[in-house]
Formats: C-alpha cells, sequence, structure tokens
C-alpha cells in the first residue's frame, strides 16, 4: 500500500515549519519533505526548468535542516524528508554529521532526498563544476555512506579526499537513511541502482513514467537490487493523477502545498487528506 507525503517550500513568509508538521501528523501523513537552495544569484542567468518566471520562494527558504529538526521536535511518527538536498553544494563531512544528527534526534525518521541541482551560477557559488555534478554528488554520497556505517571512516576519489575520520552520531537507520535520487535524466535509474534507495521524479504530466519505471526496474535487475521504491514528487488536487500513480504501483505520493500561510496551506492540506483516505 502507498504511503502519502507532503512538501513545501518553507519560508520565511509562509506557514512555519512546527505548525505545518503538527498538522501534517494530525492528518495521518507518513512524511514531509522540503527543498533546498542556499541562495539564489542575482545574475538570474540560468534559466528556471520550470517556466519564464522562478517563484520568490527560491531565494526565501529556511535551511532544510533547521526546519526538519524543529519539525522533529514536535512530532512522534512524521518522517522527515528533504526534497530535494542539493548535495553538490554542501561539505560531505559535515553534511554526513547533519543528516545522522537529524535521524538520531528524530528516533530514525529521516528520508534523504537528493539531487544535483539546475542553476550553474549557485553552484559556482559553492565552488562545484556544473558540467561535473554528477560525478561530484556520487562520490560525496559514497564518502558519506563510508562516515555513516564505520568507526573510522577513510575515502579516495577525484573530488571527495579524507584518511581516516572518527564522525559521531552515526544514523539510528541501520546503513543510513534511505536516500531518494531526485533526477529524470537518461542516467538517473543507473544512479539510482548504484549509489541510491529510491527514485524521486517530479509530477510532469508529459513525462513517460510508465518508460522511467521500466528503465528503473531493468537497472535494479542488472544491478541485482531487484525492486527499487518510487516516490512521486509535487501531486496536486487531481484525483485522476493519484489514480493513475496507484495503479502504476508507486510507493509513495507526495502532495505538493503552496509557499504560504497557513489560511491558504490548511485547507487544501485537508483536501489532499480527504484524498488519501479515499485512496486507501
Amino acid at each position: 500500500m502507498a504511503e502519502f507525503g507532503i512538501s513545501m517550500f518553507p519560508t520565511d513568509y509562509a506557514i512555519q515549519p512546527i505548525e505545518l508538521a503538527r498538522a501534517a501528523e494530525e492528518r495521518g501523513f507518513e512524511s514531509m519533505f522540503f527543498p533546498e537552495h542556499t541562495h539564489i544569484p542575482a545574475s538570474r542567468k540560468t534559466p528556471w526548468p520550470g517556466g519564464a518566471e522562478l517563484p520568490k520562494e527560491y531565494w526565501h527558504t529556511h535551511d532544510p535542516f533547521v526546519a526538519l529538526g524543529a519539525a522533529a521536535a514536535v512530532t512522534k511518527k512524521l518522517k522527515l524528508g528533504t526534497g530535494v538536498c542539493l548535495v553538490i553544494e554542501r561539505d560531505p563531512i559535515t553534511l554526513a554529521k547533519e543528516v545522522a544528527s537529524l535521524d538520531m534526534i528524530s528516533g530514525g525518521r529521516v528520508i534523504f532526498g537528493i539531487g544535483a541541482g539546475w542553476n550553474v551560477e549557485e553552484m559556482a557559488n559553492h565552488g562545484s563544476a556544473f558540467k561535473r555534478r554528477w560525478k561530484i554528488v556520487k562520490e560525496k554520497i559514497l564518502a558519506m555512506r563510508q562516515i555513516w556505517t564505520r568507526e573510522a571512516a577513510e575515502f579516495h576519489g577525484e573530488f571527495v579526499n579524507f584518511d581516516p575520520i572518527w564522525s559521531f552520531p552515526k544514523p539510528v537507520q541501520a546503513g543510513g537513511p534511505p536516500i531518494l535520487l531526485g533526477s529524470q535524466s537518461p542516467k538517473t535509474f543507473d544512479r539510482v541502482a548504484e549509489y541510491c534507495d529510491g527514485w524521486m521524479p517530479i509530477n510532469f504530466p508529459r513525462y513517460d513514467l510508465a518508460a522511467g519505471l521500466k528503465a528503473l526496474a531493468d537497472a535494479g535487475k542488472k544491478a541485482g537490487r531487484g525492486k527499487l521504491p518510487v516516490s512521486m514528487f509535487g501531486v496536486g488536487p487531481n484525483e485522476e493523477h493519484v489514480k493513475k500513480f496507484l495503479d502504476l504501483g508507486l510507493d509513495r505520493l507526495i502532495f505538493a502545498l503552496p509557499s504560504a500561510t497557513g489560511d491558504a496551506v490548511l485547507p487544501l492540506l485537508d483536501k489532499y487528506a480527504e484524498m488519501k483516505a479515499k485512496a486507501r
């Protein structure tokens, strides 16, 4: 049976993470996902893949780990996800500690959604090269897994390199939180099968989801991984879409909420809760 989560850009002008987390758990949602952008370069040279105008929540969002930490403190069952964490812009040793700390504080409720990002100038400000972003992401994730699972972790790659280190706490979840890759490029499926635990596509109506699911299944089989779970990100209030996703056997549907005040968000959250109940 599929699980149901929610997602929202947590901003300085919207319903705050504590109130939203309480509301989501009260309504029986399984998970809550927050995205991240450390900043948006004012030049705006890189076009937004979603359209002409970049919504202002992209440069008003809270740090996801601070926001999810606040949510963890006021909930008991709600899973806490990044959707997605821009690994390319973060130091892997620090990020491994942040994720592990959140997982321990929350009692093992973290879902680590990751991506490489789309904004060339944003990455450049962090010293990362856009053209090599996927190689960098892979090394950082592999290094983080070493930190999560070994008492004295070390990693030696092209972009990440360190001799044995001690880093605690370790995640509560064995091997670390599940890693979901948020991407829809042709190489996504091999990447999921190689170093992630599931796929998190965005709800683009024109995307051939059935073909993507087949490619993921083939990649998982080839890598000896078996079935890899799929979480659909950005689901709207469309019952036909929900039915389609469930009929395709998706493991989690993540409903999209606007970055707005509670007056706008909570009624939509109630609608999603009704749709969730019908789907059950």
